[in-house]
């Protein structure tokens, strides 16, 4: 029942082809599967009304949707019908099927025409369908320079939220959301500036894996880290590369100098770099360790 890619013309002739049920035919297979739960006599149920679902999906062709897409959607409601249907009723199926095979594209329309759904509740839902076609219906009365106008005017935007019995604004944002185009997430070429979609800046560098590892191990390091490899030197050492690396004045020159500290221990300014140098490849390996 579900046409294949490629094949929507074969699959729209064979369902053509399909017997149609007469009224008694359609009240005897819907008592059989009400009372007896005959799956045979759903199916041809089914299948006699194929072409139905087939009709309805050429209505929703304007949304830019695949129609086979629609049709298979079409005929999960078809289903939904003829399960519900009740024979005592005094409508036929085709009547009934109606309601549900709508129902069900209505809903792929509202979920796929747009990344961010257009319509959440059943009245925007049908604020949606119906005023999209009284827009085409305004364009096909309109005179050519009004034709290639998007928007509504203030008198449109009030006719229309008459007759639909909403708020004007409703109207506004509505139409709004339809206007919208859809922007691809990934680039669609890889010529220059044209490459840079959305999906380059939306997301977060600062969740990646490999970027919250390092930044763990840089806290650590500036925190815990530096303090476990001072403890691995002795005095001297540790107040040397303290005084060098760690400690910032007031006016913001930086630590003591090598001769600093070289007439302070009375030793030469090369014996103060050379256990600096010596202090500091201590410092990495218990770091590493």
């Amino acid at each position: 029942m579900v046409p294949s890619l490629g094949n929507l013309d074969a699959y729209v002739s064979a369902v053509n082809r399909m017997p149609m049920l007469t009224q008694t035919e359609e009240s005897r297979l819907a008592r059989a599967l009400r009372d007896e739960g005959d799956l045979q006599a759903a199916g041809r149920l089914v299948l006699s009304h194929l072409r139905l679902v087939v009709s309805v999906s050429r209505q929703y062709l304007g949304y830019g949707l695949p129609q086979g897409d629609l049709i298979q959607e079409g005929n999960v409601g078809l289903m939904k019908a003829v399960k519900r249907f009740d024979p005592e009723q005094g409508v036929r199926l085709v009547s009934y099927a109606l309601h549900w095979i709508k129902a069900e594209i209505h809903e792929y329309i509202l979920k796929n025409w747009r990344m961010v759904k257009v319509a959440t509740t059943k009245a925007q839902r049908k604020l949606f369908f119906n005023l999209r076609s009284m827009k085409q219906g305004l364009k096909s009365d309109a005179s050519d320079a009004d034709t290639h106008r998007n928007t509504l005017t203030p008198a449109e935007v009030s006719a229309m939220a008459g007759e639909l019995n909403v708020k004007p604004e409703e109207v506004v944002e509505m139409e709004m959301r339809l206007s919208g185009g859809d922007v691809a997430l990934e680039p669609q070429s890889d010529d220059g500036e044209e490459s840079y979609a959305p999906i380059a800046y939306l997301a977060d560098d600062a969740s990646e894996p490999s970027r919250v590892i390092e930044a763990r191990q840089r806290d650590w390091l500036q925190g815990d880290g530096i303090s476990l490899a001072l403890d691995a030197l002795d005095e001297r050492s540790r107040r040397i590369v303290e005084e060098r690396w760690l400690k910032v004045n007031d006016d913001a020159s930086g630590g003591m100098t090598l001769h600093d500290l070289a007439a302070i221990y009375g030793v030469s300014a090369e014996r103060i770099r050379q256990i600096e140098a010596a202090a500091l490849k201590k410092m990495r390996k218990a770091l590493a360790d």
